[in-house]
């Protein structure tokens, strides 16, 4: 596992180990940002389900202007935490331990860009969405990681679904805000 590009490009990051660890491949995280490519300079991001923190570290190396990761499990924060200090930017990152609803549901903080990859399988990214939805900026991107099999809604609060990509047995799917009547969409 790689930072792919900025200021931080060609850092190796570390991860946990065991079965239940499934951080993003190179090939689906390079395929994400390439769909956001001109929406991460001075961008405000939330990595919910963050694990290794690798998606908040790519989007803060291409010049997002700060990042928040929330994950359950202090063990994942741990690394996240050493994966921002080795990339030199743990300045721009806050790390929350936590339950990703009960940090959603009382978030004061708006985000330009939500990169959602919680364990497969568990009903956890059907849970997320419609919170995450309510804790964006207009003209927001939330992008979510499953696997191919589990449907997602076609729209949730203002965001509707804008693009799907398949990679192997992993989808990504990309939600924007819909557009005010009237109005061309962000």
């Amino acid at each position: 596992m790689r930072v792919i590009t900025g200021s931080a490009r060609g850092r190796r990051l570390i991860t946990l180990e065991g079965e239940s660890v499934r951080p993003t491949t190179d090939k689906v995280k390079e395929a994400m940002f390439s769909a956001i490519q001109f929406e991460i300079e001075g961008r405000q991001v939330l990595d919910l389900f963050a694990g290794s923190g690798q998606l908040a570290v790519e989007a803060l190396s291409r010049g997002a202007a700060h990042a928040v990761l929330v994950d359950a499990a202090r063990s994942s924060l741990a690394v996240a935490e050493k994966n921002l200090t080795a990339t030199g930017l743990r300045d721009r990152a806050r790390l929350v331990q936590g339950d990703f609803a009960s940090y959603l549901s009382s978030c004061r903080e708006r985000f330009d860009l939500a990169f959602l990859d919680p364990p497969y399988r568990a009903g956890l990214l059907q849970k997320a969405l419609p919170l995450v939805a309510a804790c964006m900026n207009p003209g927001g991107t939330i992008l979510c990681e499953h696997p191919t099999d589990e449907a997602l809604p076609e729209s949730v609060g203002l965001f509707s679904q804008y693009r799907s990509r398949k990679y192997g047995k992993i989808m990504v799917t990309l939600y924007r805000r819909q557009a005010e009547e009237g109005r061309d969409p962000a």
